[in-house]
């Protein structure tokens, strides 16, 4: 199948009407009858502001960056982005196509 890849990078603490802002992004996204989504934590990253997060043993949760991806129909990436839009909400997002499919 043909569609798109849509990724999203949020900080693992950033929060959105009380939640962790990803986990209410996959929720919003099932609601909205997308067929998954996954959530993954980086080891290691750093933004637009230079400012490098590791991961260390002694480091406190909530400062490393989670990537939200998403393989979608152009429809569903549209309302996905749209609801962003609506909830004024400014997150770095990669859009790109994709094709994908199960093996077998």
């Amino acid at each position: 199948m043909q569609g798109i890849c849509l990724k999203f990078f949020v900080n693992e603490s950033q929060r959105h009407h009380g939640k962790l802002l990803y986990e209410w992004l996959l929720e919003q996204a099932k609601g909205m009858g997308i067929g998954g989504g996954t959530a993954l934590r980086a080891v290691a990253g750093f933004g637009r502001h230079g400012r490098l997060h590791e991961e260390a043993f002694f480091e406190l949760a909530g400062d490393l960056p989670v990537e939200i991806e998403f393989l979608v129909s152009t429809e569903q990436a549209e309302r996905l982005l749209a609801l962003l839009r609506g909830e004024n909400l400014r997150l770095f997002y990669v859009r790109m196509p994709a094709e994908y499919g199960i093996s077998n």
